[in-house]
Formats: structure tokens, C-alpha cells, sequence
């Protein structure tokens, strides 16, 4: 509907009424931008997303945001925050579908109002996966009490427990969960791990839940990182021997590497576990499979160890026995992976030989979390320094691979000055989601980058929430998000009852 001066007027008789604020009669304009937070500033954003409620940050103590849209316009206002009505939000994305919202905001400063530069809100014709999940952890590096693997709608506030471990640990055994997994985006097939106690991989099979144990005596370790197939019920996993250690000095507080590594495929239907790939002188981590089925990418560093601690002086060589975990925290910035793919033919179920997608180690640089796009045709991953945890490297970004061309895209407008790592895709590819610690490099927080159709990569936003500051006071962290086309279905009550049951043990195929 247009607006005509007579139904202008009306509204802001209307608005006013309501308790709306109004836009100030007189005011004096300046040539940038506000520093609002989160940062929505000229984002893109996906048409059903929920509202992109902010904050100013200029020392006022009362801000009016006009948002304009084709059709009308809304004005908002709480003090320094913008809080946006979730109709009247779906109201203008609905309207601005490949268009924009642009932004006026007006601040009062000492008595006197301010206008800032307008920027815009780009919506995107193409829409997001409704929901995602994610991990809520303290930070505290060695405790995991009160761990959540949590749900989100996206669309809108919602959000609830999949899974709380503390509804089963208790003072004196505390359980660990992690790395939670879908099949192709849906929750009918899904999975996470349990360690320590009642520990054991969960597993949703269709309308079964169980617990498996995923160790057997041929394997370094139970199935870590997973990657379910898209279509097969058969998931690659890691096992890993994994390990921590602190700085004193270094920015990064925490080095998280592994001593060992192997690549392992689980039949889940006949719960049994065999090798795909198991080189002593390979690290392989993170499998992932392309949307079709048929390879299989991972990240492989080349780590030969020597058994002696490095010797100060190159002209003599240190006898001093070491182990492996003492060896690799001295060699730790050796450490680096490139990026590999393996065929697979799904009909036999077997791999074909290690390729080489992407080197580096060529650059002095190390690349993990491989992930595929919904063609198939780009490969993001996480490039940091060395190592294979990048979200504790404050260098660490997010690029990504045309696997058509070979070359790399231009990712800096998703990337900040600190760490970004885990990058996933939406089912239809057009969206990008990573970890990030861009507000104070302490806390990790999901961000979320329009791809074009055109293979350029928008400005990145933080997942909104209905506080502007609520990132300021919630002092946990977003561990792997993760993309779903709709919420997981079994209850927490369930998941809590069959973690109490024994873990069924998988079983070695040669």
C-alpha cells in the first residue's frame, strides 16, 4: 500500500498514540554511519529471518530508528535500543523481497539530535534453513557442567534443549556431550556424542533411539567427527587421540591437537565399523560428504614422528626419549593439513585412492572443516596458522574453494579481525554460517553470510536475538552450528532415558 500524505498523517497520529516515538522535528546530519551492535549495517539478509533488533552505541541515552520499505515505513524506539515488531518485521521483508529496508537512525546526544548517515538492509529473495542447533559451552577449557546441545527457529526467538547433560550427571560423575550431526539437513537421522559418564554416541535411526559404542579393540578411539551420508545410513567418522595445551604468553590461550588420527566408516543399520583411511604417518580429520554421495573430503596433516625431543643445537641430534603427546605439543606449529578427497562408489561401498583438493601447506598455512556447497561446485573450510583447531587462532578465516576454477573467492567480507572457523552451507547453498569471535575474541557466535548466485560472498551478521544485548551478558559459547530443514523431534526426556541404558558395541569389519 502507498502512502499518501493523508494516510501518512494518520499513521503518525496513530503511532503516536500507540506510544511509538516520532522522528525529531529539527536536527543536525552527519556523514557516517552509527555504531550499532550488533553490526547490521548494510547486511543481506534472508527473507525469513527474525528481526534484526539493535542497540547505538554513541553515548545517547535515546535513539529513533525510521525504517523505510517498499510501501511505508515503521519508526522504533527504546531508550538506545531498536526493538522491531515481529509483524510489522515479516511485513517489510515481505515487501522488500531482492529490494532493501533503509535505516534511519536519529540520536540524542546531550540534548541535541543527531541524524547518522542511512544505510540499507539487503533482503534476499532466497530464504534460510529455518532452524539451527549448536552447543552452549562455558569457556572454561577443562570443565563441561551444565553442557546444552541447543535448537533454534531462526524465523523467529524460539529456542530449546535437545539434549541437557544435567539431566543425567550428577557431583560426582559429569558427562561431556558434543558434535552433534544430521543426514542431509533432517533430524530423522541424527547423532552426538556422550563421554565420560553414561558415555556412547547417540543415535536416531527413524523412529529408533539408541546408544552405541563405537570403540572397538582394532581402533585408536571412538568415533569422534562425524558425517553422515546423505542418502546411505552409513557414517564417516574421525578417531582421534586428542589432547590440550595452555599458553602463558600467547594470545591464543589454547592449543587443542591430535596425536593421532584415523578415518573410519559405521554401518549404522548393521552397527558395524571399518577403516577408510589409517596412515601412522597421517593426522585424517573431518569427513564430509559432497550433496551427491560420491566423495568424500577430509583434512590429512603429514606428521612423522621421531621419538626424541627436538634438538636446540641442528648439529647433534637428542637422544632423550619422548611420547607422542609431549612430541607434538614441542612440534605443535608443524602441524598442518591440506585438503583431500577419496571417491566412493555407493553401490559396493568402497573408496577409491587420496587426492589432493587443496595444499596449504604450500602457503605455510593449515585447512580443515572442509564443507561442500549445495552444487557442489565450492569447498569452504577454516585456514588458520597451523593446527586443526582454528576457533582459538585469533588469525584464522573462513575461504573458500571454486573447485571449477581451482582459485579462491574473495571471503573477507564474512571474515573479521579475529577467528573464524566451522563454516557450514544451507541445504539450498546460498547461505553460509560459521563460528566467530568478532565481538570480544572470547566468545563464539554463529554468523551468517549471504552467497549469491554469482559466487560473491555479502557482509556477515550475527544471529539476532531479541535483546541487542544479549551477546554482552550470556557467557557461554556457540559451539558447531549446524544447519536443519526442521527441529528435532524426539524429547530430551528421551534422549535422557536411553543415555542411562548400556551402549551397544559395534563391531570391527575387516
Amino acid at each position: 500500500m502507498k502512502h499518501n500524505i493523508f494516510t501518512t498523517l494518520a499513521l503518525t497520529v496513530l503511532m503516536v498514540a500507540c506510544g511509538r516515538p516520532s522522528v525529531p522535528g529539527s536536527y543536525t546530519s552527519k556523514n557516517n554511519t552509527p555504531n550499532i551492535f550488533p553490526d547490521y549495517t548494510d547486511v543481506t539478509i534472508p527473507c525469513n529471518i527474525a528481526p534484526l533488533n539493535f542497540a547505538v552505541q554513541d553515548g545517547c541515552k535515546e535513539t529513533v530508528a525510521r525504517f523505510t520499505y517498499p510501501g511505508g515505513e515503521y519508526i522504533y524506539g527504546d531508550g538506545t535500543k531498536v526493538i522491531i515488531d515481529e509483524g510489522e518485521w515479516k511485513e517489510m521483508l515481505n515487501a522488500s523481497k531482492g529490494k532493501n529496508i533503509k535505516v534511519d537512525i536519529f540520536s540524542n546526544i546531550n540534548g541535541e539530535w543527531i541524524a547518522y548517515k542511512s544505510f540499507n538492509i539487503n533482503v534476499a529473495e532466497e530464504e534460510i534453513d529455518p532452524y539451527i542447533s549448536y552447543r552452549l559451552i562455558q569457556p572454561s577449557y577443562v570443565a563441561y557442567e551444565g553442557l546444552s546441545i541447543n535448537q533454534r527457529n531462526i524465523t523467529t526467538y524460539e529456542e530449546k534443549d535437545i539434549y541437557n547433560n544435567m539431566s543425567v550427571s550428577t557431583e560426582e560423575n559429569g558427562q561431556c556431550i558434543n558434535c552433534h550431526s544430521y543426514q542431509n539437513f533432517k533430524t530423522s537421522h541424527m547423532l552426538f556424542h556422550m563421554r565420560q559418564s553414561y558415555g556412547g554416541t547417540m543415535i536416531v535411526n527413524g523412529d529408533e533411539v539408541k546408544k552405541v559404542d563405537l570403540k572397538t579393540d582394532e581402533l585408536i578411539s571412538a568415533g569422534v567427527y562425524p558425517a553422515w551420508h546423505p542418502t546411505l545410513n552409513i557414517i564417516a567418522f574421525s578417531t582421534n587421540k586428542t589432547g590440550q595445551s595452555f599458553h602463558t604468553k600467547d594470545i591464543a590461550k589454547i592449543e587443542v591437537q591430535d596425536t593421532e588420527s584415523d578415518l573410519i566408516l559405521y554401518d549404522v543399520d548393521k552397527n558395524e565399523v571399518s577403516y577408510i583411511a589409517a596412515d601412522e604417518n597421517e593426522l585424517e580429520i573431518f569427513p564430509t560428504w559432497s550433496p551427491d554421495g560420491k566423495t568424500l573430503y577430509f583434512g590429512s596433516a603429514h606428521f612423522v614422528y621421531t621419538g626424541h625431543a627436538p634438538s636446540q643445537d641442528s648439529t647433534q641430534i637428542d637422544t632423550t626419549k619422548i611420547e607422542k603427546e609431549t612430541e607434538m605439543i614441542q612440534r605443535y606449529k608443524e602441524c598442518k593439513y591440506d585438503l583431500y578427497k577419496k571417491s566412493f562408489d555407493p553401490n559396493t561401498r568402497t573408496f577409491g585412492p587420496k587426492e589432493l583438493v587443496y595444499s596449504a601447506t604450500e602457503h605455510n598455512m593449515s585447512a580443515t572443516l572442509p564443507r561442500i556447497s549445495a552444487d557442489g561446485r565450492y569447498l569452504a573450510f577454516a585456514e588458520g596458522g597451523w593446527g586443526c583447531f582454528h576457533i582459538w587462532h585469533p588469525e584464522a578465516d573462513i575461504q573458500i574453494l571454486d573447485l571449477k576454477t581451482g582459485k579462491k573467492i574473495d571471503t573477507k567480507p564474512m571474515n573479521s579481525p579475529r577467528a573464524e572457523s566451522y563454516p557450514v552451507w544451507s541445504s539450498n547453498g546460498r547461505w553460509i554460517m560459521c563460528e566467530s569471535r568478532r565481538d570480544d575474541g572470547n566468545y563464539t557466535r554463529p554468523a551468517i553470510a549471504y552467497f549469491d548466485k554469482q559466487g560473491k560472498v555479502h557482509k556477515a551478521f550475527e544471529l539476532p536475538q531479541k535483546d541487542p544485548y544479549f551477546y554482552t551478558f550470556f557467557l557461554r559459547s556457540f559451539n558447531r552450528p549446524e544447519f536443519m530443514v526442521e527441529p528435532v523431534k524426539v524429547s530430551p526426556q528421551t534422549f535422557s532415558s536411553v543415555a542411562k541404558k548400556d551402549a551397544k558395541k559395534a563391531v570391527f569389519k575387516k
